[in-house]
C-alpha cells in the first residue's frame, strides 16, 4: 500500500511540473541549432612532436644506465681483459728496459775492453821511460864541438851515431805500441798543469807569461793517457 501511495504520488508530481529535456554539454557545443549564446567554443589543442621525458622518466633512464654500468664493471670478462692488457704493458716495459740494459751493457764490455788493450803495457811503459831517460842522457853529455871533430874523434863520434839510431829506432816501435814522449821546451808551449809540473819560475823580457823554457824530465803518454808528466821550469812576466 505505501508503494502504491508514493508511485501514485511521483506521477502527479511529475504530471504537474513542466518537462526540461536533457542536453549533453558536447552535443550543445556541436549542435548549430542552439543560440550563440549558449554554444561554447572548443579552444584548440597543440601537441609537441618531441617527447619531453618527465622527471619519472629522467630517473628510470638514470637507473637503467646504473644499472648497465654496474653490468659492464661486474663483466668479468672485461675484468679479464683489462688485467692481460696491463699484464701486457708490464711485459713490454719490462722488455724494453732489459733490452737497454743488455746494450748499455756491451757498450761498456767493449769500451773495458778496448781500454784494456790500450793500457794492458802501462806498468811496462812507465818501467821503460828510465830506461830512456838513460839513453837520452847518454846522449846529450857528448859536447856537439865534440862530434864536428870526426876526425879526431871518431870512435866518439861512430858510438853517438849508434846511440842516436837505437834511440830513434825505439822511440818508433814505442810510437807504434802507443808509447809517445812528449818535450814542451822544444818548442816554447805554455804550462799545462795537466801535462807539467813547474819546479821554479824565472821572470824573462820578450818571452809569453807562462811558457815553457827548461825541461827537467820528459814526459811520456800512452794512448792519449799522461802516465808521466813533464817535469820543467817556464817564464813569467814582471807585472
Amino acid at each position: 500500500m505505501i508503494q502504491r501511495n508514493l508511485l501514485r504520488q511521483s506521477r502527479a508530481f511529475c504530471a504537474r511540473s513542466p518537462c526540461i529535456p536533457f542536453v549533453s554539454p558536447i552535443r550543445s557545443q556541436l549542435s548549430p541549432s542552439r543560440p550563440h549564446s549558449l554554444q561554447r567554443r572548443i579552444a584548440p589543442r597543440y601537441f609537441s612532436s618531441t617527447d619531453t621525458p618527465t622527471n619519472g622518466a629522467d630517473s628510470d633512464a638514470a637507473a637503467a644506465e646504473a644499472s648497465q654500468t654496474e653490468i659492464r664493471d661486474n663483466d668479468p670478462v672485461k675484468k679479464d681483459l683489462e688485467s692481460k692488457n696491463k699484464e701486457i704493458i708490464d711485459l713490454k716495459d719490462r722488455y724494453l728496459r732489459s733490452v737497454a740494459d743488455f746494450r748499455n751493457l756491451q757498450d761498456r764490455t767493449k769500451r773495458d775492453v778496448q781500454a784494456a788493450r790500450d793500457f794492458a803495457i802501462s806498468r811496462f811503459a812507465q818501467d821503460l821511460c828510465e830506461s830512456v831517460d838513460n839513453l837520452d842522457r847518454a846522449l846529450s853529455t857528448v859536447p856537439p864541438e865534440k862530434l864536428g871533430q870526426a876526425e879526431t874523434n871518431k870512435e866518439l863520434t861512430n858510438l853517438y851515431d849508434g846511440l842516436k839510431m837505437t834511440e830513434t829506432i825505439l822511440m818508433q816501435t814505442l810510437k807504434k805500441h802507443g808509447l809517445e814522449r812528449f818535450d814542451p821546451s822544444e818548442n816554447g808551449e805554455q804550462f799545462n798543469p795537466n801535462l807539467h809540473e813547474a819546479t821554479f819560475q824565472t821572470p824573462m823580457e820578450g818571452r809569453d807569461h807562462g811558457s815553457v823554457f827548461m825541461t827537467q824530465q820528459k814526459g811520456f803518454m800512452l794512448n792519449g793517457r799522461v802516465i808521466r808528466v813533464n817535469v820543467s821550469g817556464m817564464y813569467f812576466v814582471e807585472h
